[in-house]
């Protein structure tokens, strides 16, 4: 007597083992399909190695002939710096201005009025210092108006950074007050020489 059972044909378990079975294989025939279509879509998959190193070499060359605008950036924050410093008193003005005091000191001894000794001890120290930070305030004003102008002479639809046009505007504004001002000083209009009694 045999005692081994056979699956029941008509049982629920063996009905849908079945199609379980024939999904997973027609998945396994979709997957390569699939897989081709995606290569075939992807971007570049038909170029050679040649292709793409020659694609990359363009886009180097293209990053490297791009101007970044490093120099005006630069030229706007040099001449904000300088105009800062001409109004504020730069170093260069006061060593002069003392040199100057020296040289008038020693010419004093030989002035023979008041005004004379005023003039060769403080005024022409003041005209000096007046006269050195001007010269700075004239160059942060050329060097920003510069950087403004440079565009329009260079490539045709290229503009500076919005930050870039920011700080060249705030040099320009501190230079031509420094020139303003120093010029006034150095004509003795703001502030004249003080008259002896």
């Amino acid at each position: 007597m045999d005692t081994t059972k056979t699956a029941d044909p008509t049982a629920p378990e063996a009905e849908t083992a079945e199609p379980e079975a024939t999904e997973a294989q027609a998945d396994l025939k979709d997957a390569p399909a699939a897989q081709s279509t995606e290569a075939a879509e992807a971007p570049g998959a038909d170029l050679t190695d040649e292709d793409l190193e020659d694609e990359l070499h363009d886009e180097l060359d293209e990053n490297e002939k791009k101007p970044e605008g490093v120099g005006a950036a630069a030229s706007a924050v040099v001449a904000a710096g300088l105009g800062l410093v001409a109004l504020s008193g730069s170093w260069v003005s006061r060593v002069i201005a003392e040199r100057q005091t020296l040289v008038g000191q020693i010419e004093s001894v030989n002035a023979a009025t008041t005004e004379a000794k005023i003039e060769a001890l403080y005024g022409d120290a003041w005209h000096m210092t007046a006269l050195v930070n001007g010269v700075l305030s004239t160059l942060a004003l050329l060097l920003a108006v510069f950087v403004l102008a440079r565009p329009a002479f260079g490539t045709p639809g290229r503009t500076l950074p919005t930050w870039v046009r920011a700080v060249s505007w705030a040099a320009v504004a501190l230079g031509a007050l420094g020139v303003l001002l120093f010029g006034l000083m150095y004509f003795d209009i703001l502030a004249p020489l003080p008259k002896a009694a």
